[in-house]
């Protein structure tokens, strides 16, 4: 299932997608995600958040979410053309 590549004393496992989704499935997966990074900030604030490091899993897998949205944009206009 995943790809192993070995550079210089570290092995780094990729993955490949599985499941394609579409641009409205993204933006509402964006969505949830900013909800729950506002919430672990909140957390975090108040000193009642168990593990502090959901907000940067969370902050990159909202960019993630960007970029797929962004690269799902262009492929549709290029449909388009």
């Amino acid at each position: 299932m995943a790809d192993t590549k070995t550079t210089k004393a570290k092995t780094v496992a990729t993955k490949k997608a599985t499941e394609v989704k579409t641009l409205g499935q993204l933006q509402v997966e964006l969505v949830a995600k900013i909800a729950d990074q506002l919430v672990a900030k909140r957390s975090n604030a108040a000193g009642e958040l168990v593990n502090p490091r959901v907000i940067t899993h969370t902050r990159k897998e909202i960019a993630r979410l960007h970029t797929a949205i962004r690269a799902a944009e262009i492929a549709a206009q290029k449909e388009i053309k």
